[in-house]
């Protein structure tokens, strides 16, 4: 069995895990870890790698678990990142296949970040044809017997990912850019994504 972090659109690598494997855990009890996939992503954009990101409400009590995140709706985020998604995948392949269904997380009113980012998730495995079964944590999990990957995903880290290059919207301004958020292999590779997030097996 599999422990994952809840993630915002994660990126290939991560469900790459899903495809792997047929039950997976996500840890809703963890602490809020700031700047990480939990409530970011990155795509490609006309200038290069684009994160997106979701403020979180702050309070006194920083230490709250992911299942109590709330999502900071005052800046508009929706909007912004829905603008930036579509001017980055707009002449893309496959963006016009999905656009309305997407944009649907983009005009509902969402006060938790767990609760976005399941609707999300669920939604990108089933356009790529995933069975993966997601179960949750009842507790914090401090060791635990299956492959922890609550803290493999970080920006700020390279995991020498590697995949087979595919064709993207930007790539003769900035070359090939790897492990990008699924939606940029989504709108880049359509049906193809189920069979090439199966190529490589972690």
């Amino acid at each position: 069995m599999i422990l994952l972090p809840t993630a915002y659109l994660g990126n290939i690598e991560y469900f790459k895990i899903f495809a792997a494997n047929h039950d997976v855990i996500i840890d809703i009890h963890e602490h809020y870890n700031k700047q990480t996939y939990r409530n970011r992503c990155t795509i490609y954009g006309a200038n290069g790698k684009l994160d997106l990101i979701i403020h979180i409400v702050k309070g006194k009590n920083q230490r709250k678990s992911i299942k109590e995140t709330k999502i900071a709706n005052s800046d508009n985020w929706q909007k912004i990142h829905w603008r930036s998604i579509e001017s980055a995948y707009r002449t893309s392949p496959y963006f016009e296949f999905y656009e309305h269904e997407f944009n649907i997380f983009y005009n509902k009113k969402y006060n938790w970040l767990l609760d976005l980012n399941n609707e999300l998730t669920d939604f990108i495995l089933k356009k790529i044809y995933l069975n993966t079964r997601i179960n949750f944590t009842t507790k914090y999990e401090q060791a635990v017997s299956v492959k922890d990957y609550r803290n493999y995903f970080n920006p700020k880290q390279n995991n020498n990912f590697k995949c087979q290059t595919y064709n993207q919207v930007f790539e003769n301004k900035f070359g090939f850019i790897v492990n990008l958020s699924i939606i940029d292999l989504l709108f880049n590779k359509g049906p193809e994504v189920e069979t090439y997030i199966k190529q490589t097996v972690i």
